[in-house]
């Protein structure tokens, strides 16, 4: 009896869970009977994906937070790389989570499995020295940005540019108009949709400032109304925390167990914490103010490395300030508050950066999970049988 191909992959977080499981299911196509093991989370698991260990055990942001858990991180890594040793899969795919997977790809591709990374680092703000140890790491380097590509074709790392599934998810979203009736909102008057982060440490940290921003909107902006989409209920529950702490009442807030994209797409303006859900907004062609605020240790050390001025994916990609980002000691209540208002009150800002953000989206639709899977399986050709 001939043995399934073996994939091993790993992934760290929810984003990479769903990379995972759009780039299960394109592989399949090619290798229905490939078997897929090593980390992922309930969307991987869905597409019969075998988890090892539990996704949770990577969920970790921040210098200072990273720091907490390095002793089971490392510990989780040893188990996994002698799993895989032992195993010897076909090809290993590492899903974002450059902190986890460079060292498990090293140590892998040196005992002859063949490497991608899907998701590059973000060496083009910051700690651009890794790409040594990529080189080293990677078979091959999957890139969700064009511009990333030309970095590593530079360095002489072999990179395949696949666009982001988000650009290929959101292509086809409802217009606003059309989200506002399916969510039974007015068709006129001001929405402001909060997007306080999906980790509970990102929401411990944020809620209170989402709340006293929302709170000094109403009182520039009567009649606003706020739109705030929560992963899990935990979320929910800090974020509701906080209300009750600030014992407002005269807010008009809706609360929504996810349909995010929905309280974006539906919103005048969005209030993001930095990460994916500010290209989110953009690729849905909504305006936004960035902000975010970590750990003093975290804020300082990344501000010793950092490269650029800009952290939000919409400035990145621009290469220039078309958002504002307002970050740690500047994010109050008072900044946010008028920096959000200010949008509202700008049509033409607002017009031109609908535009801008349809340019872009228009960009980055490459059908990602199909460009990856035919980005990868060329290496198993070369994988020992």
């Amino acid at each position: 009896m001939i043995e399934p191909l073996t994939i091993g992959m790993v992934a760290g977080e929810p984003s990479g869970d769903a990379l995972g499981l759009h780039l299960i299911q394109a592989l399949r196509r090619h290798l229905p009977q490939a078997r897929f093991t090593g980390i992922g989370g309930p969307r991987m698991e869905s597409a019969g994906f075998q988890t090892l260990v539990p996704m949770e055990k990577l969920s970790v942001m921040g210098f200072v937070e990273v720091l907490r858990h390095l002793p089971e991180l490392y510990g989780v890594r040893r188990r996994l790389l002698a799993h895989f040793l032992n195993e010897r899969p076909r090809l290993f795919v590492g899903i974002d989570a450059p902190e986890f997977n460079l060292g498990l790809e090293l140590k892998l591709r040196t005992a002859g499995v063949p490497t991608a990374h899907y998701v590059s680092p973000s060496i083009w703000a910051w700690r651009a020295g890794r790409i040594h140890k990529i080189r080293r790491a990677v078979s091959k380097m999957l890139v969700l940005f064009p511009f990333e590509a030309k970095l590593y074709e530079r360095a002489g790392v072999p990179v395949a540019y696949v666009g982001h599934p988000l650009a290929d998810l959101l292509g086809k979203f409802p217009a606003p108009a059309a989200v506002r009736e399916q969510l039974r909102l007015p068709a006129t008057g001001n929405i402001v949709a909060l997007l306080p982060g999906s980790r509970v440490t990102e929401v411990k940290r944020l809620a209170d400032l989402f709340v006293a921003t929302a709170e000094r909107i109403t009182e520039s902006v009567p009649g606003v109304q706020f739109l705030v989409p929560f992963v899990s209920r935990e979320t929910r529950e800090l974020f509701e925390t906080a209300l009750y702490r600030r014992e407002i009442g005269a807010l008009s807030m809706s609360m929504m167990f996810g349909h995010a994209h929905e309280a974006m797409a539906a919103a005048d303006v969005v209030l993001a914490a930095s990460g994916t859900a500010t290209l989110e907004a953009a690729l849905l062609k909504r305006p936004m103010v960035i902000t975010y605020k970590a750990a003093p240790l975290t804020v300082f050390i990344h501000r010793r490395l950092a490269y650029l001025p800009y952290v939000g994916l919409p400035n990145v990609l621009a290469g220039r300030f078309v958002v504002p980002e307002l970050l740690h000691e500047e994010a109050t209540p008072e900044n946010l508050a008028q920096a959000v208002t200010n949008l509202l009150f700008d049509t033409v800002m607002r017009q031109w950066l609908e535009a801008h953000f349809g340019t872009l989206a228009a960009e980055l639709r490459r059908d990602a999970a199909s460009a990856a899977a035919a980005a990868v399986l060329p290496l198993l050709d070369g994988a020992p049988a």
